[in-house]
């Protein structure tokens, strides 16, 4: 192994997802870790101990994930970044999309709440970004996220300045007990104020 690899723990590898995590076939890689600590967390198995999980370099990442490359190609699919936090692992990425070279398609599904190095560490490397942004209010975010929401703010600023608008696909959901209607349309409205377009609306499921 290159010691000089990033070596990360994976909560979860998901095969053959369609239409799911992005576009064409892909595979879901899932981080440990995760800097929000939100109230219906999907996946709270990455607060957990990270020895419990399997780790991985970029390079045998690429060995797991490569048998479906046909998958990728004939679909226009690849790699889907998700966690936890994916952008907490920007070297990470940047080594694997070395790897992997531009053939397959990256995509990531992230809150942006990391330092804004991490996004410009892979800013040129992604396809398709899939944001999180919970909610623009920032009383709503951070009794949902129990985080401030300026961060996230000032990289999606960033990500426009890099002219990504267009690759990012902003998650504006209606959380139960948290937000409105009212909130999302809110929301919405400021992102096309910063010059964001795409946006997927939902509604959160409490299990």
């Amino acid at each position: 192994m290159n010691t000089d690899e990033p070596f990360s723990p994976l909560i979860g590898l998901s095969r053959h997802r369609i239409q799911t995590d992005g576009n064409g076939i892909t595979t879901l890689v899932a981080f440990h870790g995760c800097p929000l600590h939100c109230r219906y967390c999907l996946n709270p198995q990455c607060h957990g101990n990270p020895n419990n999980y399997i780790w991985h370099t970029p390079h045998s990442l690429y060995q797991e994930v490569k048998k479906d490359e046909l998958y990728f190609l004939a679909t226009k699919g690849g790699i889907t970044f998700g966690g936890g936090e994916p952008l907490l692992q920007a070297k990470f990425i940047h080594q694997f999309r070395k790897i992997c070279g531009t053939r397959w398609r990256i995509t990531v599904e992230t809150s942006l709440h990391v330092p804004s190095s991490h996004i410009e560490t892979i800013v040129e490397d992604i396809d398709e970004y899939i944001i999180d942004i919970k909610d623009m209010n920032p009383v709503v975010y951070r009794k949902y996220t129990q985080c401030d929401n300026r961060l996230i703010i000032d990289n999606l600023s960033l990500l426009h300045a890099h002219g990504k608008a267009k690759d990012c696909l902003i998650r504006t959901p209606l959380i139960t007990g948290f937000n409105s209607v009212n909130h999302i349309v809110s929301s919405q409205r400021q992102l096309r104020h910063m010059g964001f377009y795409r946006f997927d609306t939902f509604k959160y499921i409490q299990l």
